[in-house]
């Protein structure tokens, strides 16, 4: 059995930022699902219950409750941290460092009241989730493993089976550390850690630091927009610097195109809907600049304009990386200046249609496509300047680009009920498939299919 060790990097560098804690005792942790690869390559496939629980703690390891702040739907709130998180400490491998967190481990100094346990169905929800957006090559906080605690946690609707999610990151660094230490410590403290850790070039140069966040962002958001992915809850202590997706709250996958569609219970004002993503982007981005403002320049009136011409540059950033990804996703080659009109021609005629399978379909099935449209008049003019633009490999790259599979809200929801009653085979088959999302997967196909019309809205919830 190999003997597992994690380093206290960000504890020791940073002690003013965390608080040493240790996960509650639960009566019977049990590991319901590990992801094996993640496990291997880290070097924890022989992790036991118990340290996945936070109760025992593995040679080296000094678990910590970080402490952040951030906007929650645009309101400061100037001291958040890991509520129900624990830190365990850091894989070191090639010189690269790699969290290893849980989530639903218990009080903490920053629960605000509440119990600091999670509930089966959004830990099962996270882990499928994570694995999805792996699978589609979104960069993403990796889900580890799913340890049942053999206790109940209490939420609005009774008793629910209570779990522990165990994530990985490149860090778990976010707008919101940056916003806590520049009000309560050293700022640039912190931004020499990140830099470090994440942007080793930038050593000195925090402008520079404060482009290369953006430009991360700007891709990921992009890649977001392209899948149909809406977070839910783009609050800046749910951006991380390393340009990772995280926090799995009440997040959903859209089936009909619509840019104002909302899936979370508490967006009521819908701030994070799908196609405010982008603006929330750099809305976010200037709180980042604002705690760093006094890094880029101490002559304010500079550091300003330096951070404001940064942030005036993250729309074409954002725009550049989703039109790239627009072109892949229509087939086309080559790069010419009418192709965000044709792919904004595009989006208007599929409103109402299945986002995932309107891109698959025009590929591979020319009916398929036209029976899902809400009206087809546009096509007319579209097809032959889409036709146009295609080339020999046009069929392979939509392939590519598109995927079949995406976690339909419907089969998540299946998926997660067959869980609670104890049968996990619609979960562990819905992970797999992910797995492999732009594979035909013929045995699999009503996995494709946007949910029944009886399914109704769909809501999601943060599960805390």
């Amino acid at each position: 059995m190999t003997q597992i060790r994690l380093t206290h990097h960000y504890a020791d560098a940073l002690p003013d930022l965390v608080t040493p804690w240790q996960g509650a005792n639960v009566p019977g942790p049990k590991i319901l699902r590990m992801n094996r690869a993640l496990a291997d390559r880290l070097g924890l496939a022989d992790a036991s219950p118990q340290m996945l629980a936070g109760m025992e703690v593995p040679e080296g390891a000094h678990p910590v409750a970080q402490v952040y702040a951030g906007h929650q739907f645009g309101g400061y709130s100037p001291r958040l941290g890991d509520g129900r998180a624990l830190l365990l400490g850091e894989v070191a491998r090639d010189g690269v460092l790699t969290d290893v967190a849980l989530k639903g481990s218990g009080r903490t100094p920053y629960s605000r009241g509440a119990d600091g346990k999670a509930a089966l169905g959004p830990v099962l929800r996270e882990y499928l989730m994570a694995q999805a957006m792996t699978g589609l090559g979104i960069p993403t906080t990796g889900a580890l493993a799913v340890v049942t605690t053999g206790e109940s946690v209490w939420r609005e609707d009774g008793p629910l089976p209570g779990a522990i999610l165990v994530r990985t990151a490149a860090s778990h660094l976010r707008v919101g550390t940056f916003q806590y230490a520049a009000a309560n410590g050293d700022v640039q403290a912190l931004a020499d850690y990140a830099i470090a850790r994440h942007y080793p070039h930038r050593a000195g140069d925090y402008a520079g630091f404060f482009a290369d966040v953006a430009a991360r962002q700007a891709e990921l958001i992009a890649k977001w927009m392209l899948v149909g992915f809406v977070h839910g809850v783009m609050n800046t202590d749910n951006m991380t610097i390393s340009g990772e997706t995280i926090d799995y709250g009440p997040c959903a996958f859209m089936e009909a195109y619509a840019p104002g569609v909302v899936f979370s219970s508490i967006d009521r004002q819908g701030r994070y809907a799908y196609g405010h993503q982008p603006m929330i982007l750099g809305w976010n981005l200037a709180r980042l600049a604002e705690a760093i403002l006094p890094l880029i320049d101490t002559d304010e009136s500079q550091a300003i304009a330096r951070a404001t011409g940064i942030l005036e540059g993250v729309a074409a950033q954002y725009q550049a990386a989703w039109l790239s990804g627009m072109r892949a996703k229509l087939g086309l080659a080559g790069e010419e200046t009418g192709d965000l009109a044709l792919a904004e021609d595009f989006l208007r005629g599929i409103e109402g249609a299945d986002w995932t399978l309107s891109f698959r379909d025009l590929g591979r099935d020319m009916d398929g496509f036209r029976s899902r449209l809400m009206a087809d008049g546009w096509l007319e003019g579209w097809l032959p300047r889409w036709q146009a633009r295609q080339d020999d490999g046009s069929a392979n790259r939509m392939r590519a680009a598109n995927p079949l599979f995406i976690p339909r809200n419907h089969r998540v929801e299946e998926a997660l009920a067959a869980a609670h009653a104890g049968d996990m085979g619609p979960f562990d088959r819905l992970t797999q498939v992910l797995q492999r999302p732009f594979d035909d997967q013929p045995e699999h196909e009503a996995l494709a299919q946007p949910a029944p019309a009886d399914f109704g809205p769909y809501r999601t919830f943060c599960g805390t």
